[in-house]
């Protein structure tokens, strides 16, 4: 039987791929680009671009695409010898990245080659190309180009173990609750509890972490004491406040050596802190830059924040009793108030979010805003839950995309989008290679033969990651490396995902992708009317939460001596952001897989940075919309050809100009916030 990891014809054979396949694979694969790179260095090769690629990047991309699939399963289906392969290998894999990043003899080859004789695409790939070598050490020698390079064999190992404890960590808690402790949560909650602990065999409702559970606990249970257990464990995982046997998991040592590491690879590259480093290749021009940009953020959200707090402390007296309620209460306090305010409930607007009804509206924005067409198509999957799909324009594929929605074990929290592979005019081939994604999710089952329902923040996070599934699939780009999302500036990357946030607050759009679990009826006006005016509900607060993340990583990356405990920075942060602060006992960094374990170390503040370029994209929509709403087809058009499909060939704010005819301005999202 051949190894599905060295099948590239097609798409990846999921439902084939074993553990026992990763090291032949990979080791294959490692051969074949060490053979790659001796052949494009050789001092008689050409240092023409084309030349390269046709030998070199062929070889890496094969690579990229099945380590890709492995580190993908490993995200999505973790399974105890899948976890032992991928470790195993995942040494061996980051040794040749890093040594193709630092190899002198091929970053000469990229300066020898002559601009003049590439297209725009390629100037913009070679432009990067040089930059990155510098930030890989290419220009080190000796024993700190050695020493830069166990560095970052560490730093991937670190990652890795930071991944799985989190992730361990979630999967390892249990809380067996009774049905008088449930009174309150949502009906399919309990159900979904009920079943879980049923095929355990156990007695009561079975209460996890994983957020279609922990979340509607916190908001809906009258039980204090269930609120308390599951508040406080989540906000100790992986952390040395861990009670009892869950302390294994501590994170601590693990972050203290990430950030040392990192603070030696900046200062080996001749900067002072990671935080310049971080930002070379980003629209932001500084640290400094960044900082005073969340404080000023901070300053003009804080009024509004200040009064979330006190609207919030009142209703908790006056209306529950609570004279003094602690962390695990604000959340409960916080959806009985909007209640009372707007009259509604997220369980009540739920259940006119079946997952299947939103799906198809979503693809109804996206076939009429960007002219393609959405259809069912045929892949191997990982997990029957998995649906694939493709993008059509006219009679052209454009794309496709997998969809993985339910939380599971072993699989990792949060959402996210990835490539399974790129756009690219192949030069083996000649012929064009059509890009493809993951979108992943972690949204409540089904229960008792009824959809999924999602809540109408797991509506927000499905819009989320199809902006970033349609930059990746929608570009025009044939260029590797600047295709799609590829060579976009970190702190520009949030604008498409951001960006199709918006459209699940308007109303023509929303008629089309709700229907009752119950009666099929649409979203009822009345309800629309209470959800948009409580759409701004607590954004002061909000906004200083994501401040407060942005700002302790941005801190933690310029001004924090790893050697100290960071726990003080974070609480000097809060001190100065937030208007609520958690319990002493709270390790909420110690699971903060962003910065730790996800590529956005001194750059969390990207979120908030782009949401300035999104809000200010999508003011051009409402600028040009039809009198009932709808969207102009024409400023989709621009938009879909200035950005999405640009992709990384040019840098963002040119995209950006090239779309609003001038800079971004703060103000299209201190209006969609209500702090203007």
């Amino acid at each position: 039987m051949s190894n599905p990891l060295l099948e590239f014809s097609d798409l990846p054979a999921f439902d084939r791929i074993a553990p026992a396949d990763v090291a032949p694979a990979i080791d294959t694969l490692l051969a074949r680009a060490d053979a790659a790179l001796e052949t494009v260095t050789a001092p008689d090769f050409p240092a023409r671009w084309n030349a390269i690629a046709q030998v070199l990047d062929v070889a890496t991309e094969e690579l990229g695409r099945a380590w890709g699939a492995v580190s993908h399963l490993n995200s999505v289906a973790d399974t105890p010898e899948l976890r032992a392969a991928y470790n195993e290998a995942l040494p061996r894999v980051t040794e040749f990245w890093t040594r193709l990043g630092a190899d002198e003899r091929l970053y000469a080859k990229y300066k020898a080659i002559d601009p003049a004789a590439l297209n725009t695409e390629q100037r913009q790939a070679l432009q990067n190309a040089v930059r990155n070598f510098v930030l890989s050490g290419a220009e080190l020698t000796g024993a700190a180009k050695e020493r830069f390079a166990q560095i970052q064999e560490r730093q991937a190992e670190l990652q890795q173990k930071f991944s799985e404890n989190t992730l361990d960590a979630t999967d390892a808690f249990a809380y067996y609750a009774s049905a008088e402790e449930l009174d309150g949560v949502p009906q399919d909650v309990q159900q979904a509890a009920l079943q879980a602990a049923q095929a355990e065999g156990k007695e009561g409702y079975k209460l996890t972490l994983k957020m279609p559970c922990y979340l509607p606990v916190m908001q809906f249970a009258r039980s204090s004491t269930v609120r308390e257990a599951l508040y406080r464990a989540y906000t100790t995982r992986a952390s040395d406040q861990a009670e009892g046997d869950a302390a294994r998991f501590d994170n601590s040592a693990f972050i203290q050596e990430i950030l040392a590491l990192r603070q030696e690879e900046a200062h080996l590259l001749g900067y002072a802190n990671f935080g310049e480093v971080s930002v070379v290749p980003k629209m932001a021009q500084s640290p400094t830059e960044v900082v005073g940009f969340l404080r000023d953020l901070a300053r003009r959200a804080r009024p509004h924040a200040e009064k979330d707090v006190e609207d919030l402390r009142a209703f908790a007296a006056e209306q529950l009793g609570l004279s003094d309620p602690q962390a695990w209460d604000w959340p409960y306090v916080a959806e009985k108030l909007k209640e009372a305010r707007y009259a509604f409930s997220e369980q009540e607007l739920r259940q006119y979010f079946p997952a299947p009804t939103v799906l198809a509206g979503l693809f109804k924005i996206i076939e009429t805003l960007f002219e393609v067409a959405i259809r069912p198509d045929q892949a191997p999957v990982w997990h029957p839950a998995v649906a694939f799909y493709r993008i059509e324009r006219g009679s052209e594929l454009v794309g496709q995309f997998y969809l993985d929605q339910p939380a599971r074990t072993g699989k990792r929290g949060g959402a996210w989008m990835d490539d399974v592979r790129t756009r690219w005019l192949r030069p083996d081939t000649g012929q064009l290679q059509t890009p493809v994604a993951h979108l992943v999710c972690n949204f409540a089952s089904g229960v008792d033969g009824k959809p999924a329902l999602l809540t109408h923040d797991d509506v927000i996070t499905l819009f989320h990651e199809f902006g970033h599934g349609l930059h990746h699939m929608l570009t025009q780009v044939n260029e590797r490396d600047v295709s799609g999302i590829g060579g976009v500036e970190w702190d520009a990357v949030e604008l498409p995902s951001q960006f199709m946030e918006n459209f699940c607050w308007e109303w023509d759009v929303l008629q089309h992708m709700t229907a009752h679990v119950d009666t099929d009826a649409p979203l009822p006006r009345a309800l629309f009317d209470k959800m948009i005016a409580a759409k701004n509900f607590q954004s002061g607060m909000q906004t200083l939460r994501q401040i407060e993340f942005a700002l302790f990583d941005m801190l933690l990356h310029t001004e924090h001596d790893p050697a100290q405990d960071f726990m003080p920075l974070l609480s000097l942060v809060r001190s100065e952001v937030a208007v609520l602060q958690p319990p002493a006992f709270s390790r909420t960094a110690h699971t903060f897989s962003h910065i730790f374990a996800g590529g956005y170390a001194a750059g969390y503040y990207s979120y908030k940075w782009a949401e300035v370029l999104s809000a200010d994209a999508y003011a051009a929509f409402e600028e040009t919309a039809a009198p009932d709403g709808t969207p102009s087809a024409e400023t989709g058009r621009r938009y879909r050809q200035a950005i999405l499909e640009a992709g990384g060939s040019r840098p963002a704010m040119e995209s950006f100009k090239a779309f609003r005819g001038r800079e971004p301005s703060l103000d299209a999202l201190l209006r969609h916030q209500g702090m203007a």
